[in-house]
This record gives C-alpha cells, structure tokens and sequence, in this order.
C-alpha cells in the first residue's frame, strides 16, 4: 500500500493562553497544500511478527531511524493491536522538516490510517484522533484534511468555510531551522481581538491587513532573512504573505496568472510552486 501525505500552511496563528500542562492554548486555520511525501506500507513475513523496517529517501531525515515518528505510530498502534505482523515502511520525503508545515504529523496520522485499513483494525476515526494526539498536536488534522480552525493545541477541530482553490501558492524554505522552544519565548499569550473565523471569512485581499502569525513576532527578529523574503513574496504580487506554523516556511498567494520570474527558485534551498484545490 501507497499513501500520500500531504503538508498544510497556518493561516493566522494565535496564541491566546498558555496552560497548566505546559502546552499553549492556540487559534489557527490548517489549510491543505499539495506538496507531498510517499509512504509505503508492506507486511513483514510471519517469522518477523513484532519487526519494524523503517527505511527513507528524497530529503534528509533526521535522527535514528528507531526515533521517527512513523516507527512511533505503529508502536502506538502495537500497543493496542498486539496481533499486528511486522511492517516494512518507506518514506520518500519531499516535504522539509521542522519548517512549519506539518509534514513529520502527516506521515503519522496517514500511516495510522494506511494500517488500520490495510489490516482491518476496525478503529473508529474518534479512536484514530485520539491516537494521532499522542504523536503530534496537529497529527489530528491529517486525519480529516479539510480546511479546519484549530483551537486548543491544535487538537479540537472545526470545519471551516474557506476555500483557496485556483489560487497559486509559492513555498519557500531557506534552511533555517527554528526551535519550537524559541519560538514561544517572548510571546505573551492574550485573547484574540477579533475571532479569527470572522477575519477568515473576509475577502483575500483583506488579509494582510489583519490576519497575522503572532510566532512572525519572535521568529523574524533572530532570523532578519525571514521577513525579507516575506517582502520579496509582496514584491512580487502576493495577494497574502506569511510565516507558516513557527516557520520557517514563508508562503505566499497569488492569482492563478502568477508566473515565477526565471531563476528564481535556485536562490533558495526549496522553493515550490503549487495551484491549490
């Protein structure tokens, strides 16, 4: 079995508590990018019940193979459905990490979707969510992959009435890796002015104008090349630009017509053009 998982971008993010758990309390919209890794799932033979292969390609994967959040999610399912045979998975990665797009979080919750019907679980999408929780804040998302406002640490999901399609959107990654940790430091949690599912709502062209990523506060300061390419983005015609999740991610939106000038792509380590849908 082959699955595809996708990446998402945040549009506006907002951090409006923090918790007695340690964890932030957050607004945000998740909307789906079509930038995408491959998963491959195949059952080990008997004699290796219990086994996991876990091998990648594409974009470096970081750390120990043992440590990857796809050997995790079948960890986490073995504990509920110890009859579960070996698995081989490889990853072909595209999507970069750690750069705010949630492409670690989509391996994981495709791949608790791939296995559960691969291997007729029975697991109730409510049952899916709560595992996926355990892997990553955002991990539900993927599950459903709709546009979505998020609250809460990412977790509690509402669908929302946004649609992007036709639009073209630019990503691009620089390299830089930036500490979720870091990220927080500085910023000063508070209610929102305005709902964010009231500014979402209003015509794309208003957007720039109120719909912020409150990490851009903390992140851009360490990292000066990140508001810069941001300006470069508006420069070019973007109709909306912003940081992705903590970044470092910078996306913009532009009409269909968009055209990328010549070369400039190989300006950045990654740098990709998609039409949403």
């Amino acid at each position: 079995m082959i699955v595809f998982p996708n990446c998402k971008i945040n549009l506006g993010l907002h951090i409006t508590a923090k918790r007695g758990d340690g964890y932030h309390d957050l607004e945000t919209v998740f909307y789906p990018v079509p930038l995408k890794d491959a998963l491959e799932i195949l059952p080990l033979p008997a004699e290796q019940k219990g086994v996991i292969e876990f091998t990648s390609s594409g974009l470096s994967v970081e750390g120990a193979p043992i440590d990857n959040i796809c050997v995790r999610a079948i960890q986490l399912l073995r504990q509920h459905f110890p009859e579960l045979p070996g698995i081989r998975v490889h990853l072909h990665k595209q999507i970069p990490m750690g750069a705010g797009l949630g492409g670690g979080s989509a391996d994981a919750a495709f791949l608790l979707q791939a296995i559960n019907n691969k291997f007729n679980l029975g697991t109730t999408p409510a049952q899916l969510s709560e595992l996926a929780l355990q892997l990553g804040s955002d991990c539900p998302f993927f599950l459903l992959n709709n546009p979505s406002l998020a609250r809460g640490r990412g977790e509690k999901l509402e669908a929302i009435n946004v649609s992007l399609k036709g639009y073209k959107i630019l990503l691009i990654n620089p390299g830089i890796h930036v500490s979720t940790a870091n990220a927080f430091k500085g910023v000063q949690p508070q209610p929102h002015q305005q709902p964010l599912k009231e500014i979402i709502t209003r015509p794309l062209t208003q957007w720039k104008a109120l719909l912020k990523n409150q990490f851009e506060e903390t992140v851009f300061p360490q990292y000066p090349s990140l508001p810069k390419i941001k300006e470069e983005l508006y420069a070019l015609g973007a109709i909306y630009a912003a940081m992705s999740g903590s970044g470092s991610t910078i996306f913009g939106i532009f009409e269909n017509s968009f055209s990328l000038p010549p070369n400039f792509a190989s300006r950045y380590l990654f740098c990709k053009e998609f039409t949403l849908s």
